[in-house]
């Protein structure tokens, strides 16, 4: 096992090992005594701040999630640096707020996805796999499984959702990559702090104006999409829908659309791109799943999100001195829950590097850890997931995945590009 002294989570070259070498040293920091403290990244656009805990054992990044009041998303923002006030509001939304704010923009939210809507779009979820899959099965038999299929399905119901018409797709998809980027010199400028800077917020700028300039637009003529709910909706403080409560300002609504597109694209994209890798590199699993797809899938989407754990980590910050499992937090430590770690933590979940979907029980931290920054949209990622493998083991079951091209990051476990073959 590696030395704990030898492991650093800040250092880039860390994320440029393979995976296996990776969850070496998470396993070595889940099995020290300690919470190990980390240096902060030194970057141009934000003061170096005093360090951060790593959490990775799957009790402490659920205690830390289930304790807001002690652990708070809203200072400094969750990335690592805390970030500067316009980055902050960009990128924020409901992710890096904390109650009352929090609390009034998850409401609104959480009223505007009414059981109609979300019906419509969980029937719109299966036109559209459908559709690419059936493009698939009709195409020349090989191509690049993330643009073709994995990236389709989560963009056009979000977006559809949203009523963005269908020429921004491209606009919005653009800006995401470059949102969640990390350090892959593909989408942003590598090695320059201050350019980096700039593509971030052109690429937060481009998404905001587009979804403030529709909100406008629905304010005035309102339709049966998402926006229009969202912009039109009034909540009283108690939950209930009516004059003189509460809606989305125009900067509530972008940087919350902001948060949609990069959290439902992004990392339900790379859930369904990793999802093809491991059936094709664990053929005895697409076997078990093709033998009873309808009583097991259930199990395979939350095997492949624990397996795979889309996000990386997330930050908290100590609000008070207090103790996490028997270990001191001093007030504004920083946290950084490490749900890749706790994913496959032995303690919990046996044999964890195995792809199982069988495996029961699961009590996975893939979407969050339990609290109020659960994924709100976790349900429609499930519903994704599930309806693309119907739909691909039904009209091409030989389809297998090529070497994946990895994204270079430490906050998205990414696939850039999967080769495939039907």
């Amino acid at each position: 096992m590696l030395e704990v002294a030898d492991i650093n989570l800040t250092d880039w070259e860390f994320w440029r090992r393979p995976h296996d070498q990776r969850h070496e040293a998470f396993k070595a920091l889940r099995w020290h005594p300690e919470l190990v403290r980390f240096e902060e990244p030194d970057i141009v656009i934000a003061p170096q701040g005093p360090g951060y805990y790593a959490l990775t054992r799957h009790a402490d990044v659920v205690e830390a999630s289930r304790r807001p009041q002690d652990f708070c998303s809203g200072r400094g923002a969750i990335s690592i640096p805390d970030m500067p006030g316009d980055m902050h509001e960009y990128f924020g939304s409901m992710i890096s707020m904390d109650d009352p704010r929090h609390a009034k923009i998850r409401r609104i939210v959480s009223r505007a996805f009414s059981p109609r809507m979300i019906q419509r779009f969980e029937d719109r979820v299966e036109a559209v796999a459908a559709e690419i899959v059936g493009n698939v099965a009709a195409g020349g038999g090989t191509g690049d499984f993330v643009a073709d299929v994995a990236a389709r399905l989560p963009l056009k119901i979000i977006c559809d959702m949203m009523g963005i018409a269908e020429d921004q797709y491209q606009t919005v998809l653009d800006a995401t990559n470059v949102i969640l980027a990390g350090n892959d010199a593909e989408f942003v400028p590598s090695g320059d702090p201050e350019q980096l800077a700039l593509a971030l917020l052109n690429a937060g700028e481009t998404l905001r104006g587009l979804v403030e300039e529709l909100g406008r637009r629905r304010r005035e003529d309102p339709t049966d999409d998402l926006t229009s709910a969202l912009v039109n909706a009034e909540v009283g403080s108690g939950g209930e829908i009516g004059q003189g409560g509460e809606s989305l300002t125009d900067q509530e609504l972008g940087s919350f659309f902001i948060l949609l597109v990069v959290a439902g694209n992004e990392t339900t994209r790379n859930a369904i791109a990793h999802g093809l890798d491991l059936f094709t590199r664990n053929p005895d699993q697409r076997a078990l799943l093709t033998e009873d797809f309808e009583g097991r899938v259930a199990g395979a989407v939350e095997e492949i999100v624990r397996y795979v754990s889309p996000v990386i980590w997330m930050r908290r910050t100590a609000t008070r001195d207090t103790t996490l499992n028997g270990h001191e937090i001093n007030e504004g430590d920083k946290l950084v829950l490490y749900y890749w770690s706790a994913n496959r933590d032995e303690s919990v979940f046996t044999d964890p590097e195995r792809f199982d979907i069988l495996r029961d029980p699961n009590p996975h931290v893939g979407f969050g850890g339990p609290g109020p920054h659960f994924c709100l949209g976790a349900h429609l990622a499930r519903r994704e997931i599930t309806v693309m493998f119907r739909e691909l083991l039904a009209k091409v079951p030989a389809i297998k995945a090529g070497e994946p091209d990895r994204l270079e990051s430490n906050f998205i476990n990414g696939i850039k590009r999967l080769p495939y073959t039907v």
